[in-house]
């Protein structure tokens, strides 16, 4: 895919916008580093340790490209949130993707739930008419739930930020979401995801953002 391409290309800070780095998120190292972080037209892997940073961003990516901080799509909101990091982004957009999907893995419950209670309305979004046909994410473990997502909610020439996925999947798990991700990756889509897992962080034609106490570095 070529880089004029992309649905995301790169992450300008706006950094002249912040008033104080005393605070959290500003006071993070890999936030007081940022200036400019440039997306991989495939996937782009943010690691670290709890707490160095990388979920902050991820979410401050996802508010920043118009999605609730709590999960889903542009079009679906649980309730208002604000990343207040997300108000210091500029995005570089490329083309529009024809779907979207922000995973947040620990508040995917409550996601399901909201999705459940849409799906006995009136109407089901355009986006979540998948669930007429599946089993109730409910009804799934969460690993099955996920796993359901991933195959039937996620499309071609899609953006899909996913955070921590791997606490839904067991290693056993981890590989056929790779193989779905790489499947994904050749109908034109492309991955922003925060992670722990040396599996899923695997995949060889991608960048990897590395959060430490040092900042923010791209490492192989």
């Amino acid at each position: 895919m070529a880089l004029n391409n992309q649905c995301l290309q790169h992450l300008i800070f706006r950094r002249e916008t912040v008033d104080s780095y005393d605070g959290y998120p500003y006071n993070l190292a890999a936030v007081k580093d940022l200036y400019r972080l440039d997306f991989h037209s495939k996937v782009t892997y943010f690691m670290g340790e709890n707490g160095s940073g990388k979920s902050a961003l991820l979410e401050a990516i996802a508010v920043a490209y118009g999605v609730n901080p709590n999960g889903g799509t542009r079009n679906f909101h649980t309730r208002k949130s604000h990343s207040p990091l997300a108000d210091h982004i500029r995005l570089a957009k490329g083309l529009k993707p024809r779907a979207g999907f922000f995973l947040r893995a620990e508040i995917f419950f409550n996601l399901a739930t909201e999705i459940g209670h849409v799906d006995k309305d009136e109407g089901v979004p355009k986006n979540y008419k998948f669930l007429r046909w599946v089993t109730s994410l409910h009804e799934q473990s969460h690993g099955e739930s996920f796993t359901t997502l991933l195959t039937h909610r996620f499309g071609a020439k899609g953006l899909y930020i996913l955070d921590e996925p791997e606490s839904a999947l067991s290693p056993q798990r981890q590989l056929p979401a790779l193989f779905r991700i790489h499947d994904l990756i050749n109908e034109g889509s492309q991955f922003v995801i925060a992670t722990h897992s040396p599996i899923l962080s695997a995949y060889p034609d991608s960048t990897i953002y590395q959060c430490s106490a040092h900042g923010i570095e791209t490492v192989s």
